[in-house]
């Protein structure tokens, strides 16, 4: 499978207060290098002294948001991954605060996907929320959210959507990938 070869041996740091989460995403990931953290202080810890391909961040019980930004500091694409903080706040938030990818933990089997997808985004020098877009349309968060779950920030939409239009446009004027 190509997402599988894109991540074999990929250093990968999953934090989520739930072990039976990380469990799992040691499972589904047994291609990458996995390290592991429940908490907070010892994913901050770990993120300051060790290297890490990707990290995959839970939002609720781990302080996602502050490991997310120094994820983002040290330039590691980072995936949230949530049950409780699933909402259009929070997913705005993330994307504002630079993460990669934002899943519901329901999406936990199809990881590799996700992941493969931020890889590939990165190698091509793309945009991965078009990759996530595609795979969670808006569709998937109607049915969730209600028709009128952009509402509240229209704004952020109408630029987030014109934003990845010009990046798919530009992409293909160079030759590249859509």
């Amino acid at each position: 499978m190509a997402g599988n070869k894109l991540l074999e041996g990929k250093r990968v740091l999953a934090v989520d207060d739930e072990q039976d989460v990380l469990d799992t995403l040691v499972d589904l990931l047994p291609m990458c290098k996995i390290v592991t953290a429940s908490a907070f202080e010892e994913a901050k810890q770990l993120l300051e002294s060790q290297q890490f391909d990707l990290v995959i961040l839970d939002i609720m019980g781990v302080d996602g948001y502050g490991l997310l930004d120094i994820a983002t500091r040290k330039k590691i694409p980072a995936v949230m991954l949530t049950a409780h903080a699933w909402s259009p706040d929070n997913l705005v938030r993330s994307i504002k605060e630079g993460a990669v990818s934002y899943l519901p933990k329901e999406e936990l089997t199809n990881i590799t996907d996700y992941l493969n997808d931020v890889l590939i985004a990165q190698r091509e020098g793309r945009d991965p929320w078009k990759s996530w877009h595609d795979r969670l349309p808006t569709s998937y968060f109607e049915k969730r959210w209600g028709a009128a779950w952009k509402d509240t920030d229209r704004q952020f939409w109408e630029t987030f959507k014109a934003g990845l239009k010009a990046k798919r446009a530009a992409s293909k004027k160079e030759g590249g990938h859509s």
